[in-house]
């Protein structure tokens, strides 16, 4: 089986997996009226709530790893890597996944993935490697105050349709597509890798420029 068909496999049990997870999670209480008279305001964005999002996916992907059947899973050492937490599947190589958060409804933006020279030196140090964005798309509630954890998408960085690295903007690879998994361009981690030194060479011309 090629790398490419392999990852396919491993979007499609990662995404049933993280379902599976969602569903058992169900909604999450913020706080109450006495602490937000006036509801989400404009606290209703994905960024408000994405870490404490990560941190509970990530904590109940832990406790529940082997009824998932997720081996050797670890948290990730530095909050700063490329990646939010790594295990393997039966008969699989180390998969990294990094964490997103999505508005259910939300418009479609071009959003940083990862700084690029951190993913640069992660995927020419791991030959081959497995790197996922997970997005959780996440629903606000006025009352009570919480939010729901309403879908999840699954997209292997190698596979970014749109690899594009922003010169203004500390380096960050950028996408627009990450969550659409139709929209996918299949390619080895070593061809992602050419493609994004290009882009990291393109960056670093405009900057010059400017």
């Amino acid at each position: 089986m090629s790398e490419i068909e392999k990852t396919e496999q491993y979007v499609a049990v990662l995404r049933d997996k993280i379902t599976l997870l969602l569903k058992g999670i169900g909604s999450i209480a913020i706080g109450d009226g006495s602490h937000f008279p006036y509801g989400w305001r404009k606290a209703a964005k994905g960024r408000t709530v994405w870490r404490l999002v990560e941190e509970i996916i990530s904590q109940n992907l832990e406790k529940n790893a082997e009824t998932l059947g997720l081996l050797d899973f670890s948290p990730a050492p530095s909050e700063v890597g490329v990646y939010d937490f790594s295990f393997r599947f039966q008969s699989s190589p180390t998969i990294y996944v990094n964490i997103k958060s999505a508005v259910t409804g939300g418009r479609t933006n071009k959003d940083d993935i990862s700084k690029a020279v951190a993913l640069e030196k992660f995927f020419a140090e791991n030959e081959g490697c497995q790197l996922y964005v997970l997005t959780v798309q996440i629903g606000f509630s006025d009352a009570p105050l919480q939010i729901s954890l309403d879908n999840c998408f699954v997209m292997p960085v190698a596979w970014l349709p749109d690899v594009y690295v922003n010169p203004s903007n500390n380096g960050n690879l950028q996408s627009s597509k990450y969550k659409n998994i139709d929209l996918a361009t299949r390619r080895e981690a070593s061809e992602f890798l050419a493609v994004l030194r290009d882009e990291m060479r393109v960056a670093q011309q405009k900057k010059k420029s400017k």
